[in-house]
């Protein structure tokens, strides 16, 4: 793969961009700012994840020595100003949203969201339990920006509901990869939650957050906020998610945390699947 699609982990950005569409399936509404929105959340993403490749040169060259700027496929200063377009594209983005729809809310969202994502990869990360509140809550920020994009209040209320559940759950898949990363963080002298306490409370923690968001699922339902093929769907989801809490609660060594981190990946995709599926 070409190390500057690489280094954007497509993925994760196009899964971003899914909250969007997701928001947009609940309101049956596709436009430009919709469009747009999908575009913006896209590059920030992206940009999020190469700026934070950059700031973490020297963690990369122990955890994951593969990645295009340790393996000395893209240079640090082409990995920097490569970020840097990145931001300037989504928030040109943003802006075109604000114009058409004349709510300048969707333009600021974008705003500090560059902020946050810039301040994460450079200090916030090293924060303990911080940083790992910051990728929780700009996960949680895609879908309220699709809900204020829309520009519909019943789909703003409803963004909120559903970036809540992203911000909970994401922040407890966060917390296991630091279980997982501790080597490579302690190497780099960061001060993850883990390194300073040890692993077992971040453990507990990542495991009480995976519970309340399984627990608070069905509202989504009750609330007649999608119909009964979400609670068909979303059930595979909970399963997998009170799984991977009890795997870390059980092991906090690397393996089993890299396994939690992965299992929460994939649920949370299964819990996309289950936001279309209740739409209809």
């Amino acid at each position: 793969m070409n190390p500057y699609i690489e280094i954007l982990r497509p993925g994760n950005a196009v899964m971003g961009a899914i909250s969007i569409i997701l928001v947009a399936l609940i309101d049956k509404t596709l436009s430009i700012p919709v469009i747009l929105a999908m575009i913006t959340v896209f590059f920030e993403t992206a940009a999020g994840n190469v700026i934070n490749d950059y700031f973490d040169y020297n963690i990369d060259l122990i955890n994951k020595p593969e990645r295009p700027i340790p393996s000395g496929r893209i240079s640090l200063k082409n990995g920097r100003n490569y970020a840097y377009f990145l931001f300037t594209a989504g928030t040109v983005c943003g802006f075109l949203i604000s114009y058409l729809t004349n709510n300048w809310i969707p333009f600021i969202i974008v705003l500090i969201a560059d902020v946050i994502l810039y301040l994460y990869a450079y200090k916030l990360k090293y924060t303990p339990l911080i940083g790992n509140l910051a990728v929780g809550f700009m996960t949680g920020f895609g879908f309220v920006f699709g809900g204020f994009s829309i520009n519909n209040p019943n789909i703003v209320m409803i963004s909120l509901y559903l970036g809540f559940f992203a911000f909970v759950m994401t922040t407890a898949r966060e917390l296991a990869k630091d279980i997982e990363d501790i080597e490579g963080d302690k190497a780099d002298g960061a001060r993850t939650l883990p390194i300073l306490i040890g692993a077992k409370i971040p453990a507990i923690l990542s495991a009480i957050l995976i519970v309340i968001d399984s627990a608070l699922c069905p509202i989504l339902y009750f609330n007649h906020i999608f119909g009964f093929y979400y609670l068909i769907v979303i059930a595979i989801a909970v399963i997998l998610f009170l799984y991977s809490a009890f795997l870390i609660i059980k092991s906090q060594d690397k393996v089993t945390a890299a396994k939690v981190s992965k299992y929460l990946k994939i649920g949370m995709l299964i819990a996309f699947v289950a936001f279309v599926a209740g739409s209809f």
